[in-house]
Formats: C-alpha cells, structure tokens, sequence
C-alpha cells in the first residue's frame, strides 16, 4: 500500500471509530461522568490505571471505585481522613489492589497541594516533541512519598523501555482536542503533536500488518518507531490514528 492510500485508509477509519459511540464501550466514559477539571482528570488517570484486561470488568471497577471516592474524586483526594481511607478496603482490579489504591490517593494528594496538579507535572516536564520524559519525571514526583515496592509497578516507565500503554492513552484523553467529543482537550500547554500512540497487542499486531512497524516487542523503542511512522501520515495529531489501529484490531480482527 503506498504511502497515500495508507493515510486515506487510515483517515476513513479514524473518521469511522473516533466518534461519540466509542465512548459508550471505552474506559473513556468513567472521565466523561463529570465536569469539573480536576475530576475529570484524576477519574481519568485512576482509570487509565487499571486499564487493562476484561473491558466489562475494567468498567466495572472503575465505576465502583468513582463511589468509593464519593464521586467527587478531587475533593476526596483533597480532604479525605483516614477514616475515609477505611472505605477502599477490598478493592481489586487484577494486580491492583487497596495497598495500591490507598498509595495512588496519598500520591494525588501530595501532588494537587504540592505540586500544582497532574497537568503541571507534566507540563514542566515536557520535550518539544515527545512526552516519554515527561512520564518518566512524573513516576518520581508520583512516588516521592514512602511507599510500597510493590505500588510501582502500576505506573510506567518510558525510560525503562515500557511503551506506557495506559499513561499514553490518559494523555491522549487529557491533552488531544477532539472535534467529536471523544478526548478532552483540557491540558492547554501541551500539544497533540507530543502525544504518542497507546501501543498494545492490538495496535501493535495492526501496526505491523500494515507496516507501519516492523519491531516484534511492543516496547519503548517500538512506540518510538510507531511515533515516527505516524507523524508522517499527520504530524499534527499523529496519535487520532489510535482509533483507527485500535478499532482495526479489536473491533474488526485485522
């Protein structure tokens, strides 16, 4: 397929999937239960957390986890006593557990009163053209605090080779200004030409079919070739051809 046909391909699908009715089976659409900023922002990233696995079940887990912080995530992040902590006792999704969840929370806290907010964090970290630094800064200001060994697992690490499948796909969520009110554009500093593409099986197995990738592991240096073969077909939102890569593959079995 030459280079034109590929981009027009792709652009159909994207127009195709990145619509309001994707939002109705994504994880996506634990974010999009609020308004305010800030709850949109850590009901995203909580959820982009535990983003993997059943699709029902992450929808599931993450919808009890909204009632299990009042549904009013910024406010519970921000006052909560160690009462309330009491309250996340026996939550699980997979390998994340309360021992997890009950860090994530002293995490967020310390970085909305300390740190200015997510978006900050990422924003003074941020390269020109990529945000993998940026992930890597904000795993250290994320675990500053003394916590478990076993927490760090549940953020990823650019910087040691991790395509960072679900902070990508958060970001894409925070930063990417969508026409079709999919993504929600609420991080003003950063740009979409930053963004990268959540890379998975999924992305991945279609990535390499239509050779846009040709490395097996989908890893940090496999993003990085993803990265650069997609800002070629749209430098400007380069990671919209996620829904096309994703929808190919999970929807359609590419």
């Amino acid at each position: 397929m030459k280079k034109s046909e590929l981009k027009s391909f792709l652009d159909f699908k994207v127009e195709q999937y990145n619509t309001p009715e994707f939002i109705d089976s994504d994880p996506i659409q634990i974010p999009h239960q609020f308004s305010k900023k800030e709850d949109i922002e850590i009901s995203g990233f909580l959820t982009a957390t535990i983003a993997w696995g059943n699709r029902k079940s992450i929808l599931k887990n993450a919808n009890r986890l909204m009632e299990m912080l009042d549904r009013s995530p910024h406010d519970f992040i921000l006052n909560h006593s160690e009462s309330d902590l009491k309250s996340l006792t026996g939550f699980v999704h997979r390998t994340f557990n309360e021992t997890d969840l009950i860090y994530f929370i002293s995490a967020l806290q310390n970085i909305y009163k300390n740190h200015r907010g997510i978006e900050t964090v990422f924003t003074q970290n941020a390269e020109k053209d990529f945000l993998q630094s940026a992930i890597h800064e904000f795993k250290k200001v994320f675990f500053e605090l003394p916590h478990p060994s076993r927490t760090q697992k549940h953020v990823s690490d650019p910087l040691k080779n991790s395509a960072a499948k679900r902070i990508n796909m958060y970001l894409r969520w925070m930063v990417r200004k969508d026409q079709a009110g999919v993504d929600f554009g609420l991080w003003e500093n950063l740009d979409a030409s930053q963004l990268s593409c959540p890379l998975d099986v999924h992305s991945g197995n279609v990535a390499r079919k239509l050779k846009l990738l040709k490395r097996k592991a989908n890893d940090a240096k496999a993003l990085n070739d993803l990265d650069i073969a997609l800002r070629k077909l749209d430098a400007v939102d380069p990671v919209k051809y996620d829904f096309a890569l994703f929808g190919l593959g999970v929807f359609e079995k590419y």
